[in-house]
């Protein structure tokens, strides 16, 4: 019987290091063109069930680019299970080397599922939608820095200049909308998807496009899955009789917050969301705890019509 063998690289700027679980063996290659090159031939050879790395700030794209379009079964994981997974061994070292035979081990036992390769297009949709989130924050923090100008009657010319820049902002901001719009319209799914998450109350184009963008898993897993990919779930936090209040953590962040100004925004506009945001508030539910709630309940939503392809009604509040 043969040995399924998993792999895990530990990615830095210089180099990747490589490690077999169960074999005792790990190497390391330069984080360059032909290092990435002479890894994909040898874990070719290798044919492991996983091959698992971190997201490192982009700093793995041009490995899982590689490894996927080699035909690997590449998986990138949350830095956050990683840690937890070290921690719950008792791994308290740390070297490229350890992370490395951390990550096969995470493979071997957890057997994380490989996701499709993303296409060129997804990949820049992907993109403009990141873009377009830092454009946004940059135009907040500038609103916020001319509202303390004003505040304290600084100078003109500088209130001038932030006030210019805020402008320029939103230029950009509705230039990046548009190149949006233009890659969504140019593929009839893409298309239909969003037309279909729009139908309901509270679902804008930003919220569309970035489910598009960066959760495909959308109607293809259930609802309890999506949430945790999302980061919307709540986990338990008690020891013994001690109860702490439950929270949210992990997940894509970006799709996250997208999805929270969607709800909040629903709790106003949605009916469904407005009775269920009501209802918790009256039991005692926190607002801010409460509008997370209505994101995972819109979440779930979502799904279901995602899966089903069926335009939003209030029905869909229950599936």
């Amino acid at each position: 019987m043969t040995t399924e063998r998993f792999v895990g690289i530990d990615v830095s700027l210089a180099t990747l290091a490589c490690a077999v679980w169960p074999e005792p063996r790990g190497w390391e290659v330069a984080n360059t063109a032909d290092g990435i090159e002479h890894l994909v031939a040898e874990l070719r050879a290798l044919a492991p069930a996983r091959i698992v790395l971190e997201g490192t700030g982009g700093l793995q794209a041009p490995v899982v680019a590689a490894l996927g379009l080699a035909g690997l079964p590449v998986v990138v994981m949350n830095p956050r299970q990683i840690r937890d997974f070290a921690k719950g061994k008792g791994q308290r070292a740390k070297t490229d080397a350890i992370d490395a035979v951390v990550l096969a081990e995470f493979g071997a036992l957890h057997r994380p599922p490989v996701r499709p390769l993303a296409d060129a297009e997804t990949e820049q949709l992907s993109a403009l939608v990141t873009r377009r989130r830092q454009l946004v924050e940059m135009r907040r923090a500038e609103e916020q820095r001319l509202a303390r100008l004003e505040a304290t009657h600084a100078s003109r010319r500088v209130r001038a200049d932030v006030a210019a820049h805020i402008a320029w902002l939103t230029q950009r901001i509705d230039r990046v909308d548009d190149e949006l719009g233009a890659i969504i319209a140019k593929s009839p799914l893409w298309h239909a998807q969003a037309t279909l998450y729009r139908t309901v109350k509270g679902v804008g184009p930003v919220l569309a496009q970035t489910l598009i963008a960066q959760l495909p898993e959308l109607g293809h897993v259930s609802g309890k899955a999506v949430a945790a990919l999302v980061g919307v779930a709540p986990f338990v936090r008690q020891s013994g009789v001690w109860r702490g209040r439950a929270r949210i953590a992990g997940g894509r962040a970006e799709v996250r917050r997208v999805l929270y100004l969607a709800a909040l925004n629903g709790t106003r506009s949605n009916p469904v969301l407005t009775a269920y945001y009501t209802q918790l508030v009256a039991r005692g539910k926190p607002k801010k705890a409460a509008v997370v709630a209505c994101a995972h309940k819109l979440l779930t939503i979502l799904n279901a019509m995602a899966r089903d392809q069926r335009p939003w009604s209030p029905e869909c509040q229950t599936t």
